[in-house]
This record gives structure tokens, C-alpha cells and sequence, in this order.
């Protein structure tokens, strides 16, 4: 009994040096939020404006999901129903002239075959977002492998 109780102070103790360290350090932490006081909502920010649809963005990196162009603010997209389907599914994309969802997005998990879309690709906005056209958050030095062509 004596070692489980010893076990847990030096667990307490050990937390509590790691707590005090992160505090030490957080002042070198830079915030995107800047200087706000993170106990407060920050304002809401001003929607980003999305390109007209025929300026479609290239792709940044191989097997990168596309991006939306055009708007879906209030497109739903839950359990009950999914408004990208009602474009892009194979027997509508025509009519809409939309794309058509790829077809690994009817493969379950194990590459099977699925009447209708795999629930683990069934929420578009996991990986596909809207483009917009707004400055990156944070300055960086990354180039993409499709600006040469």
C-alpha cells in the first residue's frame, strides 16, 4: 500500500514541476489572436470573400482533397442530410453540372465496395473547405510542386 500511495505523490510532484516549467515558457508563446485575453471571446471576424467560381485554385500537393469553389454557407451537412449530394452524387452531377465524387468515397474501410457513400467520407468539410481568398495566418516558405507547370 505504502508504494501505491508513493507512486502517486511522485506523479503530483513530477506534474507539478512539468506545470511550473509550461508556465515559464509560455511567455515565448506567440498567439494568432495577438495580445487578447484568451478568458474572452474574441470578435467574430469578417467573412472571406470566395472567388467566382470559374477561378478554381490549383492544388498545393499530390492527393491533396480539392477545395470548394463556391460558397456552401449554409449548405447542411449532418446525419439526416448532406447538400454536396445533391450536386455531385453520380446521378445528379450531370444536370448540375458539377464533379462527381470520387469513387473511393463508396469504399469502406477495407476497400469494399458500398451501395451509397462510406460514412467515413459522407462530411465533405473534413477535408474539403471553401476556397477563399484571404493571406496565409502565418508567413512560410513552402512551395508547391505544381507552381513550375
Amino acid at each position: 500500500m505504502k508504494t501505491y500511495k508513493l507512486g502517486w505523490v511522485l506523479a503530483a510532484l513530477l506534474g507539478a514541476q512539468f506545470t511550473l516549467s509550461a508556465a515559464e515558457k509560455s511567455e515565448d508563446v506567440k498567439s494568432l489572436r495577438g495580445p487578447a485575453d484568451l478568458a474572452q471571446p474574441a470578435p467574430a471576424e469578417r467573412l472571406k470573400r470566395i472567388p467566382k467560381r470559374d477561378n478554381v485554385f490549383a492544388p498545393n500537393y499530390a492527393q491533396q482533397p480539392p477545395l470548394i469553389p463556391h460558397d456552401i454557407r449554409h449548405y447542411q451537412i449532418d446525419k439526416n442530410v448532406n447538400k454536396c449530394l445533391s450536386c455531385h452524387s453520380p446521378k445528379n452531377y450531370r444536370e448540375f453540372g458539377a464533379t462527381k465524387i470520387s469513387v473511393t468515397h463508396y469504399l469502406d474501410r477495407e476497400g469494399r465496395a458500398l451501395a451509397d457513400v462510406s460514412p467515413r467520407r459522407y462530411f465533405c468539410t473534413q477535408c474539403h473547405v471553401p476556397q477563399v481568398d484571404a493571406p496565409p495566418l502565418v508567413d512560410n516558405t513552402y512551395q508547391s510542386q505544381f507552381d513550375d507547370e
